[in-house]
């Protein structure tokens, strides 16, 4: 049944989901033409929210390509390259591939998002040197794994309420994590997705006849570098010496455990922090690193260019009320037991737009959370319910998916037709829980 239904959903994107750049064009001009229907705001005014906020993304960007950028070198030194040789060897056939991909995403995205985003695609790539699999299918998979991460330790809303003196406090106060990431409920939505995700992956799995293969020798597998000449320059041999990478790794990793004895948590720069050291060290010279480096970047270009549009489009839906006013529309309908359901409903929508967890709960926040105190609604619900929103819709917006296909080497439109059968999926299994349980 699902091999069905992802044949006419695949057809559908490939036919008609321009490319990501195309997109985020065609939603700059979506947003632009609702603030000015929805909420009568002067289109000259919309011009000048759109372009104020344009370059509001620079920071978060400079990560995100370096989440790629570090992740990669990671993910391609010798030692990490062949513990994920070792890990693909368990696959023996396509369906085993298939929910391999999808359990090992889930565990890392639930980790930590920056973390899933990478070891998934790299962990799809080396599947696909192995085992004979759709790979539109298996980098879908890998990427559908990501859906976890805002019910995860590196959730930013349930992490934002948690903090004190975050900008809601005078609302609701503090809400630990035991409310918000560890509640049984919420652990519930997870381990029903780690048992439903990979079973629903495998089921997608196409025909042999409508299997799309992918060339081994196309996945940059040879990240090694040319072996040092025999009459090697002091320059060359500077740029194989370990001696240098090491006396360099080395102070980046004793840095890393020293923070995180000292109670540090996990956040981007960190992130970025430990791929880079633990890849300096674990590459051993420049030159190997570079060589990983040199392809690394190749799959950048969209951050680069489509997240300034991305920030245009978040400071139009905040700046205009728009996303305010489609929150609204949710309370309206709502009470105490179906509120966490309809914000999970309308962050899902919202997230479309606004594709950044902080940037959204900055939105939503100042609507749901009073709504939630005038209706005697479980608040640390409505706040997971906001949080899991922000999750499910990025199955089907390409922002986050950017860095993924960026490694892996391919476009949206190849993989969201799978991803789309995933989201009714892991959409019916969250909106039940906040619901029912």
């Amino acid at each position: 049944m699902l091999r069905i239904l992802s044949r006419p959903a695949t057809r559908l994107m490939e036919r008609w989901l321009p490319d990501a750049f195309v997109f985020v064009l065609i939603l700059t001009l979506v947003v632009m033409l609702a603030a000015i229907g929805i909420e009568g705001s002067n289109p000259l005014d919309i011009i000048a929210m759109w372009g104020d906020g344009f370059w509001k993304l620079l920071s978060f960007a400079m990560q995100m390509l370096l989440v790629l950028v570090t992740g990669f070198i990671l993910a391609t030194s010798p030692p990490v390259k062949r513990m994920l040789e070792r890990l693909a060897a368990f696959a023996t056939s396509a369906g085993s591939a298939i929910i391999l991909v999808t359990l090992v995403s889930l565990a890392a995205s639930w980790l930590n998002w920056g973390f899933g985003l990478v070891v998934g695609a790299i962990f799809a790539r080396e599947l696909a040197r192995q085992v004979k699999v759709d790979y539109r299918l298996l980098v879908a998979s890998a990427y559908s794994g990501f859906v976890v991460w805002h019910g995860g330790i590196s959730g930013s809303i349930p992490l934002t309420v948690a903090t004190p003196e975050h900008f809601t406090e005078s609302v609701i106060g503090i809400i630990p994590t035991s409310a918000t990431i560890f509640s049984w409920w919420n652990l519930l939505i997870v381990a029903l997705i780690f048992v439903a995700l990979p079973l629903i992956n495998y089921m997608m799995i196409p025909r042999e006849d409508e299997t799309v293969l992918v060339d081994p020798a196309k996945l940059g597998s040879n990240t090694d570098p040319e072996p040092l000449p025999t009459n090697a320059t002091p320059a060359e041999r500077l740029e194989n010496s370990r001696i240098l990478m090491w006396a360099v790794g080395i102070p980046g990793v004793i840095w890393l455990l020293s923070y995180f004895l000292g109670g540090g948590g996990l956040n981007l720069d960190v992130v970025n922090f430990m791929f880079l050291f633990v890849g300096i060290v674990l590459h051993g010279t420049a030159r190997s690193l570079l060589a990983a480096l040199e392809q690394a970047v190749k799959g950048g270009a969209g951050i680069v260019l489509q997240f300034p549009f991305y920030a245009g489009i978040m400071a139009i839906m905040t700046g205009s009320g728009l996303a305010a006013t489609m929150s609204e529309w949710f309370v309206a309908i709502s009470t105490a037991q179906t509120l966490p359901f309809w914000s999970f409903i309308s962050a899902g929508i919202v997230n479309i737009f606004v594709p950044s967890g902080g940037g959204q709960w900055a939105v939503q926040a100042p609507i749901m959370l009073p709504a939630a105190q005038a209706l005697n609604a479980d608040t640390a619900k409505v706040i997971m319910g906001v949080a899991w929103g922000d999750a499910w819709t990025n199955l089907l917006q390409p922002f986050w998916a950017l860095p993924m296909l960026g490694i892996a080497g391919l476009k949206p439109r190849d993989i969201m037709g799978f991803c789309v059968v995933a989201l009714l999926f892991t959409g019916a299994i969250i909106g039940a829980v906040l619901l029912l349980a």
